[in-house]
């Protein structure tokens, strides 16, 4: 089979799954939704304090949504022994990888994109605010989906990788968390953050470049 012909069966195979367990593109949505509903509850009467701390929050709740399900990105096919025919069958590897990392995103970024104009009315964000936010999501949501699914590749076949996965990724999180929450808060004062999309951007095409042939190798390993 060619890279391409690999890339859609596997692309197409994952939405149908995503399209039969609802949960897993639900929960990190609902996990999103419930942090950012909290905040405001528990801040009470105090707009003025929750914009300036609402950069954090939302990249806080985004990171940690999309963290939730990266576990499960190449668990069961591990499981189910897929990925041994994957590898015994000399199939391309890389396109299986960049297909489950796209399917990911399908199920974790990009409903956050599709929410995100509830964060205004949860947050009190301006019109520049909001569309910082919207722009941070974006190119922050794909170098989240890359790294969890690092994270989820080197601790395949540990027995509680969950808890591993976070410890080995959440170090990688912290420049695009930087970053993207400075890109909101500069927007909300009025400035320009066009310098910290720039950096997210180039953030994103290194790992674009780098990550899946390392997930690819740390497969191999797995499964050999």
């Amino acid at each position: 089979m060619s890279i391409a012909a690999v890339f859609m069966a596997t692309f197409r195979r994952d939405l149908r799954l995503l399209a039969r367990q609802k949960s897993d593109w639900l929960n990190p949505l609902l996990f999103f939704l419930v942090v950012l509903s909290l905040f405001p509850l528990g801040i009470g009467a105090k707009p003025n304090l929750l914009r300036e701390i609402a950069p954090g929050i939302i990249w806080i709740a985004a990171l940690l949504s999309v963290l939730l399900g990266a576990e499960r990105l190449f668990k069961q096919d591990y499981r189910d022994g897929v990925l041994e025919q994957l590898v015994s069958a000399r199939l391309p590897l890389p396109a299986y990888v960049l297909a489950k990392m796209a399917a990911s995103w399908c199920a974790s970024g990009l409903p956050l994109i599709i929410v995100s104009p509830l964060l205004a009315l949860l947050l009190g964000l301006s019109q520049p605010a909001f569309f910082a936010v919207v722009a941070t999501l974006l190119l922050g949501t794909p170098l989240l989906t890359l790294l969890s699914a690092l994270g989820a590749a080197l601790t395949l076949s540990a027995d509680k990788g969950g808890i591993l996965l976070a410890l080995v990724i959440l170090p990688f999180y912290i420049p695009l968390l930087i970053f993207a929450s400075a890109a909101v808060e500069q927007a909300a004062f009025g400035l320009p953050y066009g310098a910290q999309l720039a950096i997210i951007a180039a953030m994103l095409c290194l790992a674009l470049a780098l990550v899946p042939f390392a997930v690819f190798k740390a497969l191999k390993l797995n499964v050999g």
